[in-house]
């Protein structure tokens, strides 16, 4: 059976969003972060030495990274609907926001979330530097690039409902943590209307509420930074 061992404000919400979507039997463990440090607890280093989420435990093998997670899953527990296959009209569509949302989107907002934890701990003296830095790298790489990215995501999803066609797939899965972090620094707004719709209908699912549930918490806006 498999393992979730899930960190609290973490990627591996997506882990269990679509376990709950698969309706499989499975094992949740959850930890807390370091009240100081918000970092993964030792118990849980454990488990993953890196620290990173989300983990899975399944026999003998321990698995890190999200997507390599996900097909893990969906190779133990095929789902065509939740991955189409080669010849499927939607499989490129699926291929590329599956991996964009790690490729490309999740980069951004930990390279934005890097510089925002680097300048509120510099020395004051230097604080003006590493935040005209940092307004300069935002305003010439990371928001160009995820306005570029969310204005094609507009352009799919006014084609179809979902990241991966017309139904849920496991790329709206892996989507879903870039896609509420963009939405909670500002970058989805009302110039992304099918982005919103989209982040409705996702939270609108039974399997997402049921994972929420046992998440223990109200949402799942990004907490890194």
């Amino acid at each position: 059976m498999i393992t979730l061992h899930h960190l609290e404000y973490s990627q591996s919400f997506r882990v269990l969003w679509l376990l709950e979507e698969l309706g499989i039997e499975y094992e949740l463990k959850s930890y807390d972060r370091d009240p100081n440090t918000r970092l993964a607890p030792s118990d849980y280093k454990k488990v993953s030495p890196l620290g990173t989420a989300p983990v899975i435990s399944d026999g003998d093998v321990t698995l890190a990274e999200s997507n390599a997670i996900i097909d893990y899953i969906l190779d133990k527990y095929p789902s065509d609907s939740l991955r189409p296959g080669a010849g499927d009209s939607d499989r490129a569509r699926y291929l590329f926001w599956f991996h964009a949302s790690q490729g490309s989107m999740m980069p951004l907002l930990l390279m934005e979330a890097v510089m925002r934890v680097m300048h509120s701990r510099v020395p004051f003296l230097l604080k003006s530097v590493v935040g005209f830095l940092n307004k300069k790298m935002n305003q010439a790489f990371s928001k160009p690039r995820m306005q570029g990215l969310l204005k094609q995501a507009e352009l799919d999803l006014a084609q179809a409902d979902w990241f991966g066609g017309h139904h849920l797939t496991a790329a709206d899965i892996s989507m879903i943590y870039p896609m509420e972090g963009a939405e909670s620094r500002g970058y989805i707004n009302d110039n992304f209307p099918n982005c919103q719709a989209w982040l409705k209908r996702a939270k609108a699912c039974p399997s997402f509420k049921r994972a929420t549930e046992k998440d223990n918490r109200p949402s799942m806006i990004m907490k890194i930074g």
